[in-house]
């Protein structure tokens, strides 16, 4: 009988250990102050994304467009048996479609538990950062990232600006797809 007690004692020793074990500081942020992201191409902008926020990256898929929408919102496209609203970020960032090539991608991600697409010129796929080593974002004043883009990351002679899923999604304009 002790056998199983010591038995019984080892897991709930191992319980414990499991519960107890917290590799992340929080979210998208890992051991050792790791910040992981998306890293993708929208233009000439080198961008990053936490990809606790991103899905998952695929082949743009076909569209329906919707009537009555922003041109920015590409229309609607069935994935995988969900219905995901596809979004042109180029377009409503700054006006400018984004055009297809083999090299384009959407990126996965939900906004208030609905599936939403994000169409980005290149994702060249997730990167570890380190999140102490992240300075304040350098753009021109006008540009249309500045509400967006807080940080960015250095990697040898790449500079990769942090997108903020949150902020774009928390916007009343990018909330509100309906044309005027």
């Amino acid at each position: 009988m002790s056998r199983v007690n010591a038995s019984f004692r080892k897991l709930l020793e191992y319980e414990q250990r499991a519960l107890a074990f917290a590799p992340g500081k929080g979210k998208g942020e890992h051991a050792h102050g790791e910040w992981i992201g998306v890293i993708f191409r929208i233009g000439e902008s080198r961008l990053t994304c936490n990809i606790d926020r991103v899905h998952e990256f695929l082949p743009p898929p076909p569209v329906t467009r919707v009537p009555g929408t922003k041109p920015w919102i590409l229309g609607l496209s069935n994935v995988r048996g969900d219905l995901v609203t596809i979004v042109d970020l180029s377009c409503y960032l700054d006006g400018r479609r984004t055009v297809l090539t083999p090299r384009s991608r959407l990126l996965a991600s939900s906004l208030r538990g609905r599936p939403v697409g994000l169409l980005v010129d290149e994702v060249f796929g997730h990167h570890n950062f380190v999140a102490d080593e992240a300075t304040g974002a350098h753009l021109a004043h006008n540009s249309p990232l500045s509400a967006y883009v807080s940080k960015q990351f250095h990697q040898g002679n790449d500079v990769w600006q942090e997108l903020d899923l949150d902020a774009l999604f928390a916007t009343p304009e990018f909330l509100n797809g309906a044309a005027a």
